[in-house]
């Protein structure tokens, strides 16, 4: 895991430091499905800025992500660009005041650089747009195999109502 020792960045008021940095990024599962980043460590902008009244801290990188598509479990893969910001103050009153990724005097950026990654994915990771997803009856590729079935049973419950829709 990457993290950053802030003991060696010696800011006043208003001073900024910029660094580039790798940040590992490990596997993690979202929906029930894993996601891996290709390639592991990516290279990410680091920014701390230091205020009167704490400390402002900003990440940006880009990822890319392969795993399986929401609809059809082929592989997929999702370009991702972060822009994370995080906010610590100086003597914190209110816990919105402090950023979870700072522990002690090291700043964790695989945490911080997963949990961005989690927030930017959309609510489904598609292989493509247009994706037909997988047949509910046979449980075939429907973007490889188009197809529809002919037979479907009915449940012989609806026949009654069946046979009243066959009248009107």
């Amino acid at each position: 895991m990457t993290s950053f020792d802030l003991r060696r960045v010696k800011l006043r008021p208003g001073e900024e430091y910029r660094d580039e940095v790798e940040v590992e990024l490990p596997a993690f599962e979202f929906g029930g499905q894993r996601y891996v980043t290709v390639p592991e460590r990516v290279p990410a902008e680091l920014v701390i800025t230091r205020a009167t009244t704490g400390t402002a801290f900003s990440l940006g990188f880009g990822a890319r992500l392969h795993g399986p598509c929401y609809r059809c479990l082929d592989d997929a893969v999702l370009d991702v660009s972060i822009q994370a910001r995080e906010y610590q103050a100086s003597a914190p009153e209110d816990e919105e005041l402090t950023t979870p990724y700072l522990v002690e005097s090291r700043l964790e950026l695989s945490d911080w650089a997963r949990d961005a990654v989690a927030l930017a994915l959309p609510d489904q990771i598609l292989c493509r747009p247009d994706c037909a997803g997988l047949c509910p009856v046979c449980g075939r590729n429907l973007n490889t195999e188009p197809h529809e079935h002919e037979d479907e049973e009915t449940d012989s419950r609806w026949a009654a109502l069946e046979e009243l829709r066959g009248r009107l």
